[in-house]
């Protein structure tokens, strides 16, 4: 009898937002439905049912003895740093002899990086007509969660910056949502202090909920208070192919258990916009004269540069 693969558990923000927890629920669903050879399950943090214990116990009800736990969220903040490790603890107290490991946050994969352009094609009706062009004088205001983890924040920037390079648009700017500065009204300020003339507000999130439409009700307030700048809203990321996509990778990544190093947006392993000629390039080992034998030692780049072994 051929043991049977870890089951998936989904770990979820948690959200007042009926629409927005219902969105969770339904892409676990069908992450189930794709995958009918998994055991899939899903649950919140906080805030909305099913609690992220009760999802474990279906679990563990199934016969499940191992799984791997991947957060659905885009940065790693408190939740993913802090509370889905402590509760994965407790449930493993709660039911001795289960074993799982632990996958990392969603963004920012390249293959997120491509449903955002397509959101921002979308705000500025450019879908099928794709020349660059169009998108020299656009800004981006890419509005995250915030967080009071700067290295959360950090993150968002992270992905802004990969939203850019190679894309064409004038620039990407940040903002956040709560909790950390600049707000989104500040941060639409700050595009046009840049000369921005037409903008799209950018929600960097999953689903539906209170926050992202929180953001489009600033981004309509200010608009109205600045009739002379053109501002467009963009939609949530949502449940598309590349998420569900991404969420199995995350899955099979945990089970492999090698989750140093950050390939995802590696341009050498994957082709990001601009810089598809970097990818599979054998990489020299680079020496600055004013290294003075400075060793990379704490990176995983052993001599030879990026160190991909496949």
């Amino acid at each position: 009898m051929t043991t049977p693969p870890p089951a998936l558990l989904i770990a979820g923000h948690g959200t007042r937002d009926d629409a927005g927890a219902e969105a969770f629920r339904d892409f676990v669903r069908e992450l189930g439905r794709r995958h009918p050879e998994l055991p899939v399950a899903g649950g919140f943090i906080e805030l909305s049912p099913p609690p992220l214990g009760e999802a474990v116990t279906e679990l563990v009800e199934r016969g499940v003895r191992r799984f791997a736990a991947v957060p659905l969220m885009l940065v790693s903040a408190g939740h993913a740093k802090g509370d889905i490790p402590a509760a994965l603890a407790r449930e493993k107290e709660r039911h001795p002899g289960i074993s799982y490991t632990y996958g990392r946050p969603l963004g920012p994969h390249p293959a997120l990086l491509s449903v955002l352009e397509r959101r921002l094609d979308e705000a500025l009706g450019t879908e099928g007509n794709r020349t660059p062009g169009d998108r020299a004088d656009v800004t981006v205001l890419l509005v995250g969660r915030g967080s009071t983890d700067p290295d959360a924040n950090a993150e968002v920037h992270k992905a802004a910056r990969l939203l850019w390079e190679g894309r064409g648009y004038a620039g990407v700017e940040t903002a956040f949502v709560s909790l950390a500065a600049p707000d989104v009204p500040s941060g639409l300020d700050r595009c046009v202090r840049l000369g921005a003339r037409r903008i799209v507000v950018l929600p960097y999130f999953l689903f539906t909920g209170i926050l992202p439409d929180r953001v489009r009700q600033q981004t309509e307030g200010w608009a109205a208070a600045h009739p002379d700048i053109e501002v467009r809203s963009a939609d949530v990321i949502g449940p598309e192919p590349e998420l569900l996509d991404l969420v199995m990778e995350r899955y099979e990544e945990a089970l492999k258990g090698d989750l140093r190093m950050n390939c995802d947006s590696c341009v050498y392993r994957i082709a990001l916009p601009g810089f598809e000629d970097k990818v599979g390039l054998p990489q020299q080992p680079h020496f600055h004269p004013d290294d003075d034998g400075h060793h990379h030692g704490h990176h995983h780049h052993h001599h030879g540069g990026h160190a991909h072994a496949h």
